[in-house]
């Protein structure tokens, strides 16, 4: 069992009506017109999947439009099995972004890294925002990657920071990108829980973030 601690840091509360754009996140005072969590850029981008995506033995691919970037930064914790965790949470999050990028929630990566109230939550939150009219453009880091606890090899929790500091929506009819001043809140703490499918992948089951939290802004 995940300590209670962990269970904590990992839940997440998906009552989509009551959130904004930027959906299951910890800070509440965001607005409709920030970023969405997870993806976005500036627009000058490079054709994709990313160099850390496609080094990997069985990686999937990522149809990721040219005007996006990815920049997984991660380390060898060490440990195989936590490696693997990490290997699959870095897919995931590259997943959601491909699933903002094509207007669908219910992409092939999306489906074999997200389950459960995830899978059902960012299906949702992709659906509004390309019904609002957008998607996403540029440039997104992943940085700081940890398993932070692993219940009998089936469950874990985990963590990870995102860099949006260069990172903007965009208007899909005029293509306009929706620039913000940088700011702290550009650096966004995941944490999620994740389990062990059926077939040895990581697949995240619930999932939250902080904006602007201390352990990942950078100058």
């Amino acid at each position: 069992m995940l300590t209670t601690r962990r269970r904590t840091a990992v839940a997440c509360l998906f009552a989509a009506a009551a959130l904004s754009l930027t959906g299951c996140s910890s800070d509440s005072g965001d607005s409709g017109n920030d970023k969405i969590a997870g993806a976005g850029g500036d627009g000058a981008g490079s054709p994709t999947p990313s160099a850390s995506a496609s080094a990997e033995k069985g990686a999937p691919a990522f149809d990721l439009p040219s005007d996006i970037t990815v920049d997984v930064q991660k380390e060898s914790t060490g440990d195989a099995a936590k490696d693997a965790i990490v290997r699959d949470v870095a897919y995931a999050a590259q997943a959601r972004i491909e699933a903002f990028a094509e207007g669908d929630g219910r992409t092939a990566n999306m489906n074999r890294y997200f389950a459960a109230n995830a899978l059902a939550y960012w299906g949702d939150r992709v659906a509004t925002v390309k019904k609002d009219g957008l998607t996403v453009t540029g440039d997104y880091r992943y940085f700081d990657f940890e398993v932070t606890d692993v219940a009998n090899g089936k469950k874990a929790a985990a963590r990870y920071c995102e860099d949006q500091s260069k990172a903007y929506n965009k208007v899909i009819k005029t293509e306009k990108v929706q620039r913000t001043q940088p700011s702290d809140k550009d650096f966004v703490l995941y944490t999620l829980q994740v389990e062990k499918d059926s077939r040895g992948d990581w697949q995240v089951t619930q999932q939250n973030w902080k904006k602007g939290d201390a352990s990942c802004v950078q100058g």
